[in-house]
């Protein structure tokens, strides 16, 4: 392997990864019954836990 494949192939672990530490937080987030506080067109937004772009389609 070339250091560019072992490069994207390590960008794409990390990627993995982040998408599965936000579903947990989000599952976390409806367990708790907590606010998920993001940033959206430069403003702090509470999101819901009930709220439908809670899920992990609608990333910030």
């Amino acid at each position: 392997m070339t250091t560019s494949e072992i490069q994207i192939e390590e960008k794409n672990r990390i990627l993995k990864g982040l998408e599965k530490v936000y579903e947990k937080l989000i599952e976390f987030k409806k367990i708790k019954k907590s606010d998920l506080v993001v940033i959206r067109n430069n403003k702090i937004v509470k999101i819901k836990p009930g709220e439908p772009d809670i899920s992990s389609n609608s990333k910030p």
